[in-house]
């Protein structure tokens, strides 16, 4: 029985694709699944009298946990990011606030509410939504003064 041994990621990569019964299909990026496809088809397909480095195998594993950790950043920063979106618009509650509609022209009015959208938290000003991005000046909102009737 012989073994050939996969000397470039291309002819390795066709051999994951074979493997696993994939189409062809043109991917962008490489995940850790892709990754772990990769280092199983390496060790099918090396040669037994001339194993995997050790040293080559460590570094793989250091790359693909770099990998893992990038990924973890990713997700932390767009959740941060939406954290502080968040945070923004409740500070703005109440407030009154001037925002540029679809048009371009300025519109003022008091925050009543906020609604979670797919784009990022929107404020409802005089009963429509704007985005929180649209938002060009934010003051406070005078208190409402009450006046007393005169002692008796």
């Amino acid at each position: 029985m012989s073994v050939t041994a996969v000397s470039s990621a291309t002819n390795t990569a066709a051999s994951v694709a074979a493997t696993s019964g994939a189409t062809a299909t043109k991917k962008t990026t490489l995940g850790s699944d892709d990754f772990m496809k990769l280092l199983a088809v390496q060790f099918q397909q090396q040669d037994p009298m001339k194993p995997m480095d050790d040293t080559a195998f460590i570094s793989q594993m250091a790359q693909f946990t770099s990998l893992q950790q990038s990924n973890s950043l990713v997700t932390e920063v767009g959740q941060l990011r939406s954290d502080q979106q968040n945070l923004a618009a409740t500070g703005m509650l109440g407030r009154t606030v001037t925002a540029t509609d679809k048009a371009g022209n300025p519109v003022v009015g008091q925050v009543s509410a906020i609604e979670n959208t797919a784009s990022g938290p929107a404020l409802v000003i005089n009963g429509d939504q704007y985005p929180i991005s649209s938002v060009t000046r934010v003051e406070n909102t005078p208190s409402p003064v009450t006046v007393l009737p005169p002692a008796a």
